[in-house]
């Protein structure tokens, strides 16, 4: 597990150092520097998957585009350089990263993996010395940045039809969840990890996928077939029994939104990265809350969950979930982010990070951290 990510001169931060756990809720205001710490193991990833040789950051891909390295360097205090270190348990990774700002990629000057260091190395696999064992092992911090996943918040919306690909190019299910339907066409057969089995359901992911979408959304139901003459499949949804199976576009945008989420946590493996930007778009406040137990769960089952998140419901249900022993206090972090102008002007850290203990409850609440409900009821108290 990432026990660590640090960040120096990286987009808006002049220095992080970032606890991560089994499962990390990262929230705070906008462009206070949340998406960046998803962003820099994103960039990572897509190096690794759709460049394993080579030495440079790809900064533009299948995953993410941020343009050219004067939108990745921190514009105050950075010059051409950034850094991406990693804890992977006993095991420390540092990448050091240079480019002119209108480079699209940039060159890996040095990385360093437990005190043995590269410098300017001409050959890397999977971003890491050729010479390394690491860079070999399926089950190394390499191998699992190869198979990350990562959902951004603007997902996919209905489709008519959804392309099936072939697994081998389209293991997950894509940022925007494109690929979440061929993933459990292709895949609907494997099992799930044990813990996320939901009981009397057979345990593949199919049909766990269809038993937890019927848990956020009771009644509900899907089919996926595929269609004739057509390397693409067809999705229908129902509300119940009573109904029929309708397209997406005939149903609500809150099921093509989970969809892809529900499907891409039963397709992990333990020790699998699962990055999701806004889980709680499109849903209800009491889905919201589910979602979070659900995250809970698939933390609980071994798979490494960073979350961020807008939410207060959600954040409830993780709470809700280390309540009922889901998972212990200390398998949770969290993190309040301000933007650095902000926090500079009032001279505290950029990053709050209140703790949970065994009830649910949490130590401390930072100004702005959810409490907006709280604010404008006093607001009409004082109207009162």
């Amino acid at each position: 597990m990432i026990h660590q990510i640090k960040l120096e001169h990286f987009k808006c931060f002049a220095l992080l150092k970032l606890p991560l756990s089994p499962l990390t809720l990262l929230s705070g205001a906008n462009a206070s520097g949340k998406s960046s710490v998803l962003q820099a193991l994103v960039l990572l990833h897509q190096t690794i998957r759709e460049h394993e040789w080579s030495n440079r950051l790809m900064l533009n891909g299948w995953s993410i585009r941020l343009g050219t390295a004067s939108s990745v360097i921190d514009d105050v205090y950075g010059r051409r350089n950034t850094t991406i270190e990693l804890q992977d348990g006993d095991i420390g990774y540092e990448w050091l990263f240079a480019g002119d700002r209108d480079d699209m990629s940039m060159a890996v000057e040095h990385v360093r993996v437990n005190g043995y260091s590269a410098e300017h190395p001409d050959a890397l696999r999977n971003l890491l010395p050729i010479t390394t064992e690491e860079s070999r092992q399926a089950d190394s911090l390499s191998g699992r940045l190869r198979r990350l996943t990562y959902l951004t918040a603007e997902r996919l919306g209905p489709r008519e039809q959804y392309a099936l690909e072939d697994p081998q190019l389209t293991p997950v299910v894509g940022p925007t969840g494109e690929h979440a339907a061929s993933v459990l066409y292709s895949g609907g057969d494997l099992r799930v990890l044990d813990p996320l089995a939901v009981p009397d359901t057979p345990p593949t992911r199919l049909r766990q996928v269809e038993a937890r979408m019927g848990q956020l959304f009771p009644g509900c139901a899907f089919t996926l077939q595929k269609l004739p003459g057509a390397n693409a499949v067809a999705l229908g949804f129902r509300a119940s029994n009573d109904t029929d199976f309708h397209a997406p576009i005939h149903t609500g945008f809150g099921l093509t939104q989970v969809f892809p989420i529900v499907v891409a946590a039963l397709s992990m493996r333990r020790n699998d990265l699962l990055l999701i930007e806004n889980p709680e778009v499109h849903l209800h406040p009491a889905g919201q809350a589910m979602m979070g137990g659900f995250l809970a769960e698939v933390a609980a089952a071994g798979v490494q969950v960073i979350l961020e998140t807008h939410s207060d419901h959600v954040l409830n249900g993780v709470r809700r979930a280390v309540k009922g022993g889901v998972l212990p206090p200390g398998d949770v972090t969290l993190h309040f982010f301000r933007p650095r102008h902000e926090a500079e002007q009032d001279g505290i850290n950029q990053v709050q990070s209140p703790h949970l203990d065994a009830n649910g409850n949490i130590d401390d609440w930072p100004d702005g951290f959810f409490d907006q409900f709280d604010k404008d009821m006093n607001h009409f108290a004082d109207w009162n």
